[in-house]
């Protein structure tokens, strides 16, 4: 006997132990929380099947229930996705077709049983649902850090996150789906060694999720999906727009804001005394720039003042302009200026800016 059970057994206490605690969790993101719980219970009624085979062979309506419900945990996890993301996302009548392809297959299996030839196109269709959603849940997240990038001057943590447990989740499915073409390729030969393998990726997983999950449990930031459109100005608009560009670019040069490491548009606009819509319109439309790139513009110039006139260590550096990582200041800076910092420090006659 392998461990393969004993494994699944644990990463499924895991994942019961994390949705318990996303439940109970009392916040404004518990509607994303309770959806992510949802998602667990899901993935782990599927994985219960490594260590429940016997009773669900001598259960067949659960059996189909079990598998026809494999088919609810994407939408569910699309659903997460969503909701964190999006201020204005909500729920709609109209997304229980998401649910469709679960009651078709639970139908199919009622009424013609589960048999080899209908378990091998339920893979395949299962196969073929979940990479759908992948690319579309890529999509939601690039469209999510484009919009978060008009309003914050930091990277997202929440970007990160869920862009990191979807990567986990693809990787983990390639994993099984390789198998699974390897082992049809042999005669459906089993190898123990590669279940053993999946099932402890799946264990790592399920540990990393609990101990991120409960250490940031107020991880979230969320923007708005749906911005209205601005209306073509008029001359006396024009010029209005042109003195609030060169009132933004005024008090960026004599206050320097972006020195303050969080600072945020809605921060911005509070110490200007300009709403926060109208400041976004003058950056994003009328600059032409995300409110990350015009804020790290000017650290990175700063910065490039600092390495020029003082002896300030780099990590000094980088937190006098308003970083909070090397990683993200190194970025920055070598993208505005095709140099590490340090090679700028030590480059002769390094031109003033």
């Amino acid at each position: 006997m392998n461990g393969v059970p004993t494994i699944s057994l644990i990463s499924v206490f895991l994942f019961l132990l994390l949705a318990l605690f996303l439940v109970v969790q009392r916040s404004e993101k518990w509607g994303a929380n309770v959806l992510f719980a949802a998602f667990l219970l899901a993935t782990s009624l599927d994985l219960s099947g490594q260590f429940l085979s016997d009773f669900y062979r001598s259960h067949a309506t659960l059996t189909q229930l079990r598998l026809a419900l494999a088919l609810v945990q994407m939408p569910l996890f699309y659903f997460y996705i969503k909701k964190v993301c999006f201020l204005d996302y909500a729920w709609k009548p109209s997304l229980l077709w998401h649910g469709v392809p679960a009651v078709i297959c639970f139908g199919v299996f009622s009424y013609f049983g589960v048999s080899h030839h209908l378990e091998i196109g339920y893979v395949l269709a299962v196969q073929v649902q979940y990479y759908v959603y992948w690319v579309v849940i890529l999509l939601v997240l690039r469209k999510y850090k484009r919009i978060h990038l008009k309003h914050h001057s930091l990277q997202s943590d929440t970007y990160r996150w869920l862009l990191t447990i979807t990567l986990v989740f693809i990787l983990g499915n390639t994993t099984v789906l390789v198998r699974g073409v390897f082992e049809l390729l042999n005669g459906f030969q089993r190898f123990p060694v590669l279940n053993v393998a999946i099932a402890l990726f799946g264990l790592a997983a399920a540990s990393w999720f609990v101990l991120n999950t409960m250490r940031k449990p107020e991880l979230f930031t969320r923007v708005n999906e749906h911005a209205p459109q601005p209306k073509p100005p008029s001359e006396a608009e024009r010029e209005k727009t042109q003195d609030e560009v060169e009132q933004v670019y005024a008090y960026m040069r004599t206050q320097k804001p972006y020195l303050e490491e969080a600072l945020t548009l809605q921060e911005l606009s509070a110490k200007m005394e300009m709403p926060a819509k109208r400041l976004s319109y003058v950056i994003n439309q009328q600059m032409g720039k995300h409110f990350f790139d015009f804020i790290n513009e000017y650290r990175i110039e700063e910065a490039k003042r600092l390495l020029r006139e003082s002896t300030l260590t780099i990590q000094q550096i980088m937190y006098e302009v308003g970083f909070h990582s090397k990683s993200s200041f190194n970025t920055a800076f070598k993208k505005a200026t095709a140099q590490t910092p340090s090679q700028y420090r030590k480059a002769p006659d390094t031109p003033p800016s």
